[in-house]
């Protein structure tokens, strides 16, 4: 089939167009990177330099496509609210448009579960669960309201998919774990609440499973919302020492009061917003949350409805990333 897939130059579309390739699919690779570009090109997938927020090279990108896998995002923990509405939302319209003119047969849209985060202890939390009254940051706002815009498509017949998946990691994984690694060897791993926190992770390749299981599924998933992660929930602390075990580093951690650290985290960003400088504080209040507080979701959906078997567990995939870290650096 003709797939397009935006946000192919960052960590889960690369994975997820490389995939489709060796699937036998015409992959079109849209994205903004042109380092990252080159190198899906150079495995011979087609490659589409493209800003979601210009709407006539989005919407001209979906034409002839048969499926479309809507990666491309704003994801960071820091940023103008301009920025991640622009790409969030602007973007996901331009990429609606563009299929609903198209005539694409269906969209698989990647959403976040950081839309449920309020700053609270949740478990094992499904698709149907409330949302806050307040989005916990600019990030879950924009994709909340993309997912809006998502719904109200499908409604006028759109065909699509929404997945939700949470903490991806792996190999080529440039967010998470060196964020761990880097305040590791600072000595400054915030540890809030002793890494008690549960938390869910998603190793990039069942994500991509997920995402291509989307792709398959019959009719009756069209509209459907899905939380992915590996279904191993598990206290952020175990994960911490079995990395840094596998890494053979220590790791040097700073044991945080949930209370003290929140307030520290608004401090911190005070002083960013009158300095102007655009950059992102040591601690924000949204990574305190993200560190000190539990959130697991219910995978059940997905196992049921979509088929969803995660094949590589957290510590396999940890072992995986450990070695591949190990040969970008030798």
């Amino acid at each position: 089939m003709k797939v397009l897939v935006t946000g192919a130059t960052g960590f889960l579309g690369k994975h997820l167009a490389v995939a489709l390739h060796k699937l036998g699919h015409e992959v079109t690779a849209a994205g903004r990177n042109a380092q990252a570009g080159a190198e899906l090109a150079a495995q011979g997938i087609a490659f589409l330099p493209c800003r979601l927020e210009d709407t006539a090279q989005t919407v001209r990108s979906c034409f002839g496509q048969d499926i479309v896998f809507h990666c491309g995002a704003l994801s960071s923990l820091w940023g103008s609210y301009n920025d991640f509405y622009e790409s969030n939302v602007t973007g996901t319209r331009n990429v609606i448009k563009g299929c609903t003119e198209g005539g694409v047969q269906r969209l698989i849209y990647v959403s976040t579960p950081s839309i449920y985060f309020d700053y609270t202890d949740r478990l094992s939390i499904a698709e149907s669960a409330r949302l806050p009254r307040r989005a916990a940051n600019a990030y879950a706002e924009t994709k909340r309201l993309a997912e809006q815009d998502i719904d109200a498509a499908f409604r006028l017949g759109l065909a699509v998919v929404t997945v939700r998946p949470r903490a991806i990691f792996g190999p080529g994984d440039r967010a998470i774990v060196p964020r761990l690694i880097e305040a590791s060897r600072q000595g400054k791993l915030p540890l809030i609440r002793g890494g008690r926190a549960v938390l869910d992770l998603t190793y990039v390749d069942n994500a991509v499973q997920a995402l291509l299981l989307c792709m398959t599924a019959p009719s009756s998933v069209l509209g459907r919302k899905y939380n992915v992660t590996n279904g191993e929930p598990q206290p952020f602390i175990e994960v911490l020492n079995y990395l840094f075990e596998r890494l053979g580093e220590p790791l040097r951690s700073r044991k945080l009061p949930y209370r003290a650290a929140y307030a520290l985290a608004g401090l911190l960003e005070a002083a960013a917003k009158l300095s102007g400088s655009g950059k992102e504080p040591l601690l924000t209040r949204y990574s305190v949350g993200l560190l000190g507080r539990s959130q697991t979701l219910d995978i059940t959906a997905a196992r049921e409805e979509l088929g969803y078997r995660p094949q590589v567990t957290v510590k396999e995939g940890i072992d995986a990333y450990a070695a591949w870290y190990r040969r970008q650096h030798d």
